[in-house]
This record gives C-alpha cells, structure tokens and sequence, in this order.
C-alpha cells in the first residue's frame, strides 16, 4: 500500500533515496495506559524518530536517560516493532471494555515523513482498533493518508504546528514534514468529513522566535479542536523574562479565537500561571 506520505516524500526525494528502517525488535506488550490529561491507552509501536526535533523531545530525553537509546544519532534511526499487529490481536479482545480511545503515539511518529513501512502499521493498527469498535486519536509531524478517509468518522486526526515559519521548522523539526504538507493533508481530511485537530505545543517564546499567533490561528480555523501548550525542559524559555505572563496572553487568546470560531479547545498543564 502507498500511503499519501510516500507519495509526497517520493516526488521531493526519488524512489532510490527513500529512507529504510533502521531495524527491527520484538516487544511483549504494546497497549498501555496514559499519564496525560488528554489521553486514554496509547500505543508505539516504532523506537526512536527521525524527524529529530530538538526543542527538546521528551521521547528522546526519558529514552536517554534510561539507557534505551545512547545518542541522537541513534534515536534518529527508527527501530519498527515487527510484532505489533500480533500483540494488538492478544491485547484488543483482554481491553477493548476498559479503552475510549486509542492515542497514536506518544513516544514516536506514527505517520513518520517518509516512511513506508511506518506509515502502514499505523494505517494497519488503525483498522483493527477501529474494527474492535474502538476510535484512535493521531498526532504526527508527517503527512496524514488521505485512506484515513476510509476508517470510522469518530476517529480524531491530527498535527503539530507551533509556527508557520519554515526556518523556524528546518532548526528545530529538521527532518519532519514541511509545515503547508502537513497542514494541507490536515485540510484535505476534514474536507472529506475527518474530525481534525492542532497541537500547538512546544509554543515558543519570543526570544526563540517572533511570530504572530493569530495567523497561526487563523490558518488551523477548520479544525474541530485545537491544543495550546509552553515548551517545557528549555533553560531558553525561564530566561525570558515575563515567560510566565507571556504564555497566560497567549492561551488568553487561543481560548477567545476557539470560542469565537466554535472550536475545542485545551490548554495543557502548567501553560496557565494562576497568579
């Protein structure tokens, strides 16, 4: 199967350029429950990603840390968990009554910018969630397959976009998709009927990067919900003076646009100094 993401990568790039997986490993679970305000059970079901962001990635902070992967270098080679499809035929019957939703992914890309053999066991483990009657959330920094058309319309799809500088996307996402693909793959599912969704999170401050956040706003207005965060673990940002009061204005005004435009909203943990 040729995913919309293989298309778009392949016509930049050339077919003998594409990029491979790294290899493969084995795991014995594959289902798990989330810590996040937001989520229910997630899955991953890719070790490492090499879309290499560098604001910096929690993923490749905690995995690090504890040893699972050693350097940068490494986590930008993506390892696929060769039995994840086996493992979710043993999980989904034990508890699908427990699950409302399956997030996909929390410590990887599940749409990763092109990769083949990632993108199908994304679009695969959709299917037999969604088949188990079990909706899927989806979060990447690749380009979103329009055969996602074809799965339940309770399913949620959606982005990360903190800017709509490309500059600004090549230093600190430098190997993600380009900021107008991900956001045009995004518009081309909700016009097919998709619920969509934008995570603005890391959202920078202004001495990272000056930039208008209405027009950010204004571009995602079609979506159904979008999220609004602070970059976290980033001496850049505590250095900001008025950081704290900087990122209350902010979520200030991506609650006034969602409510304005009827859109959901959340802003996350921690973005909000009560005073």
């Amino acid at each position: 199967m040729e995913t919309n993401s293989s298309i778009q990568y392949l016509s930049q790039i050339g077919e003998n350029n594409m990029p491979e997986i790294e290899g493969y490993i084995q795991r014995k679970t594959m289902l798990y429950k989330t810590g996040v305000e937001y989520g229910d059970y997630t899955i991953n079901f890719v070790l490492g990603c090499s879309h290499g962001c560098k604001y910096p990635c929690y993923a490749y902070t905690m995995k690090k840390r504890f040893g699972i992967v050693k350097t940068y270098e490494e986590w930008r080679k993506p390892k696929l968990v060769k039995n994840t499809l086996e493992l979710l035929d043993k999980e989904i019957p034990r508890l699908k009554n427990k699950i409302r939703s399956v997030h996909l992914c929390f410590t990887t890309d599940p749409f990763m910018y092109g990769y083949d053999e990632v993108c199908e066991m994304g679009i695969a483990s959709i299917q037999k969630f969604n088949n188990a009657g079990i909706k899927c959330s989806v979060l990447t920094k690749g380009i979103l397959p329009m055969e996602l058309t074809q799965f339940s319309k309770e399913n949620e799809y959606g982005i990360t976009l903190i800017s709509l500088n490309e500059e600004y996307r090549k230093r600190m996402e430098p190997y993600a998709a380009p900021y107008k693909e991900r956001l045009a793959a995004l518009q081309a599912l909700h016009a097919a009927g998709c619920k969509t969704w934008v995570s603005m999170e890391p959202y920078p401050t202004p001495n990272i990067l000056e930039q208008d956040l209405h027009e950010l706003l204004e571009a995602v207005s079609f979506v159904d919900k979008i999220i609004f965060g602070r970059t976290n673990y980033s001496k850049v940002v505590s250095a900001y003076k008025g950081y704290e009061e900087f990122y209350n204005k902010k979520a200030a005004e991506v609650i006034a646009f969602c409510k304005e435009r009827n859109i959901g909203y959340h802003i996350k943990d921690k973005t909000i100094t009560e005073k």
